[in-house]
């Protein structure tokens, strides 16, 4: 990874209800600091969902920014990011799907932020799987921010 790391924020260490399927499901507002890249690229999992770690947002070829905002559209390209693309999540939807552990569960909720040296040329829907093998050699820069969830 690059030599300088980025700070990410999402401003809470517990998810909102606005931000999970107990709520509107919207996607959160993500605050970064320090990047000096072109380009930023987004992963959110969950490492302890029961069936393996389950993917809820994947977005690539972010214009360099400190704000990505909340409530991000599905599709391919977000209107709210112009020049950014959306990966499938496990659902296999393009976008964000809302965290929703298991009843009576608490989950981690990893955002990754990669700062990339250049614009990616992954088709919309692509995994994160396949983002993480376009970005090798590509990433200058690193963050990460974790909240937790728990649905009773």
């Amino acid at each position: 990874m690059g030599s300088k790391d980025l700070g990410v924020e999402l401003g809470f260490r517990t998810y909102p209800d606005r931000y999970t399927c107990k709520g509107e499901g919207v996607s959160p507002p993500i605050t970064i600091t320090g990047s000096t890249s072109p380009y930023l690229a987004i992963i959110l999992d969950d490492p302890d969902a029961p069936s393996g770690t389950f993917i809820h947002w994947v977005m690539w070829n972010i214009p360099s920014t400190d704000k990505v905002p909340e409530n991000i559209s599905a599709g391919a390209s977000p209107p709210e990011v112009p020049g950014a693309v959306h990966g499938s999540n496990t659902d296999r939807e393009l976008g964000y799907v809302p965290p929703c552990p298991p009843r009576g569960h608490t989950h981690r909720y990893y955002l990754k932020v990669y700062g990339l040296g250049e614009k990616l040329a992954l088709r919309p829907g692509s995994t994160s799987s396949e983002l993480e093998k376009a970005m090798v050699g590509k990433v200058l820069q690193y963050g990460e921010a974790m909240a937790t969830f728990r649905r009773d």
